[in-house]
């Protein structure tokens, strides 16, 4: 008998936690710049780690309505709205590069002015991750690498009340049911969901019987 493989859980960020790595960026600086501007695009993207290094100047929209167009798995392209702090954030690490561009030239580059590969952003993460652990303490329980900012931008998307099918085609997902699992992994819609179920019971048998107290098992799910 084959037995079925359980899916790893999937590692995504917290609302502060996303903001103690952008705040551990250095912006006073060149490099600091770009990699804030390279992790606020992540995370207004869900772009996967390969397709950020692979952007060019010719595949950014900064004028309204911007946008950035991303090329995905199978060589697919689809085009990315980003908001325009974003927009603004690239524009000025365009303008700060020293030499000529053109529309070919790699949006983002190492310090040797040669494009940078997802090695590079992984070390980068993990170089920023370490200084914002000192601040919000939950990211050392965590294993945090490029792809889940990837993850924290669809469950922030589902959290926001974005379909499936609208957030499957922002992040390039070739299956809906790719899309789907993350509907399984976030524990806030499960606490959410189980407080609805014990709530319409309770409202129901309420009407039923007449009113009676709270039961104990409601405000230990909204402690969950």
């Amino acid at each position: 008998m084959q037995t079925r493989r359980r899916s790893a859980p999937i590692e995504y960020l917290e609302q502060d936690e996303v903001e103690a790595l952008l705040n551990a960026v250095d912006r006073t600086t060149v490099p600091g710049r770009r990699d804030y501007a390279l992790f606020s695009l992540m995370f207004n993207t869900g772009a996967r780690v390969q397709e950020v290094p692979d952007l060019r100047l010719c595949d950014l929209r900064l004028q309204r309505p911007c946008q950035v167009r991303l090329q995905g798995k199978g060589n697919k392209v689809r085009v990315c709205p980003i908001w325009p702090q974003t927009a603004r954030l690239l524009q000025r690490l365009v303008e700060e590069r020293p030499y000529a561009l053109d529309a070919t030239t790699a949006l983002f580059v190492n310090n040797r002015g040669d494009k940078l590969t997802r090695f590079g952003v992984y070390y980068l993460l993990r170089r920023h991750l370490a200084t914002a652990e000192a601040n919000v303490p939950t990211l050392r329980e965590k294993r945090i690498h490029p792809h889940s900012l990837r993850h924290t931008t669809a469950l922030s998307l589902l959290k926001s009340g974005v379909d499936f099918p609208t957030i499957s085609q922002w992040l390039g997902h070739a299956s809906l049911d790719t899309t789907m699992r993350y509907a399984k992994s976030d524990i806030d819609m499960k606490r959410q969901a189980l407080l609805q179920v014990f709530t319409d019971i309770l409202t129901k048998v309420s009407s039923d019987r007449g009113t009676f107290g709270r039961l104990p098992i409601i405000d230990w799910l909204k402690r969950l």
